[in-house]
């Protein structure tokens, strides 16, 4: 996949980012920033702001923040049917994949803000080429896929925007120790061709492979950050959330 990058630059800064929930603070005063052509991973337990923090950038439940840009685009009062336009691409958690349309159409719709041209068919080649599996079912609806397959479906659809930056939330979620390594797999691929990206995650394995720099949430608060190979290496992350 082609990837534009800026050495030295922020494809994503994040300012303050507070979310809540009625009286519950999802989210408190977050701050990060994804440098260009890197990977960042987030983890934590179950509810500790992880799925509101990428929903909050993507401008999909309520949220304050003091800056939100991806590079100079302040994406702050930005419409979230407007993100892709701006270059996120965003893989949901629960993959949401339009289970009535065949894989090929469930694709194109990941290129719906691009016009239809021969970049278009080159990225669906593409896609085909780093997910053979999906090449061989490009008519098969998309409802009788596997859950690991519909999981490639949804990261395929959210490249075929040729996002800036991409956006990942529990993309191992329910799958198979042998499907997790082939998520990671692409991961690393996609990582290593420069592509930036926010990976959150509660296998905390898989994110200290496929990320440079990570972050753990607690609460809706960020609890520590270093490189991902320190944190891996961290007694208490690995005893908290490696069981080690």
């Amino acid at each position: 996949m082609s990837t534009a990058t800026t050495t030295g630059t922020a494809a994503l800064t994040v300012s303050g980012l507070t979310v809540h929930y009625g009286g519950v603070c999802a989210v408190r005063d977050l701050s990060f920033e994804v440098p260009a052509g890197q990977a960042v991973g987030v983890i934590g337990a179950n509810g500790a702001g992880k799925t509101s923090t990428l929903k909050a950038i993507m401008g999909l439940v309520p949220r304050t923040v003091t800056a939100l840009r991806l590079g100079d685009v302040d994406l702050s009062r930005v419409a979230a049917r407007d993100m892709v336009r701006h270059g996120i691409g965003y893989v949901p958690e629960g993959r949401h994949v339009f289970p009535g349309l065949t894989v090929e159409k469930n694709l194109l719709l990941g290129a719906y803000a691009r016009r239809w041209d021969a970049e278009v068919r080159a990225g669906l080649d593409e896609i085909y080429e780093l997910f053979g599996v999906l090449a061989q079912m490009r008519g098969r609806l998309a409802g009788a896929l596997s859950g690991g397959q519909q999981q490639m479906l949804s990261i395929g659809r959210a490249l075929m925007s040729r996002p800036r930056l991409l956006l990942l939330d529990e993309p191992s979620m329910g799958l198979s120790p042998k499907l997790v390594e082939d998520i990671l797999a692409v991961l690393q691929r996609l990582g290593r061709e420069g592509l930036s990206m926010l990976l959150v995650e509660q296998n905390a394995k898989l994110t200290f492979e496929a990320t440079a720099t990570c972050l753990v949430v607690e609460n809706g608060e960020v609890a520590m950050t270093g490189t991902s190979a320190k944190l891996r290496h961290d007694p208490q992350v690995r005893r908290i959330y490696l069981g080690l």
